[in-house]
């Protein structure tokens, strides 16, 4: 008896859904001054007070948007859903829907310890789903070379680790932790440099 599988269009469509509308919601953390403060008040210090939550605009919408990037990447080399991967997914999507909560939260407790490093798990929350789904997929899927998928997992526990990270050196160091995700952006393009040199040079002897 073949194991149940889902058409793999249908999950894709529904997940594009929910990440489109989670990056959308982020929107609405930024307050919209009413017409009192507009008339008593600059606009340089309408939009001061509104920093915190350009920056938890700015950094959710990024890394979310790098997520669905990911999604995109691997679920290209999906031919049929299973029961286990439909169920990361979901699950993966869960704390998508959950980041306009924590964004809000770490906005609104902007210089507190505890929002952020909610924000943290949040995050690593994410990315954690996405190695599990990376690496099911890697050794589901015959089209995706071991270098490949290593590549891929090491991609997604880049981001998971530093948002852990973060959240644990907000107990310690609580304003340079908010500066910790730039390690993503850092390590990230040294990942690919080294999975690129790797697959030449195997390339290169294949030949």
């Amino acid at each position: 008896m073949n194991p149940i599988s889902f058409e793999k269009s249908r999950v894709v469509s529904f997940s594009d859904a929910v990440f489109s509308i989670a990056m959308t919601l982020l929107v609405l953390e930024v307050a919209i001054p009413n017409s009192e403060e507009v008339r008593q008040q600059h606009l340089s210090t309408i939009l001061g007070n509104r920093i915190p939550s350009f920056i938890g605009l700015v950094v959710s919408f990024l890394v979310t948007a790098l997520y669905w990037i990911a999604h995109m990447r691997i679920m290209r080399y999906v031919k049929e859903v299973s029961y286990t991967l439909l169920w990361l997914n979901i699950f993966l999507l869960l704390f998508i829907v959950l980041l306009p909560f924590s964004t809000g939260l770490y906005v609104r407790g902007f210089n507190a310890v505890s929002p952020f490093a909610f924000y943290c798990f949040n995050l690593s929350a994410i990315g954690f789903f996405n190695f599990l789904m990376i690496r099911y997929i890697a050794k589901k899927e015959p089209e995706i070379t071991p270098l490949t998928g290593q590549w891929e997992k090491a991609r997604a526990l880049n981001s998971t680790l530093v948002w852990v990270l973060s959240g644990f050196l907000a107990f310690v160091i609580p304003i340079p932790s908010r500066f910790t995700f730039v390690l993503i952006f850092i390590f990230q393009p040294l990942i690919n440099r080294y999975f690129k040199k790797k697959i030449a040079k195997q390339e290169a002897v294949s030949e």
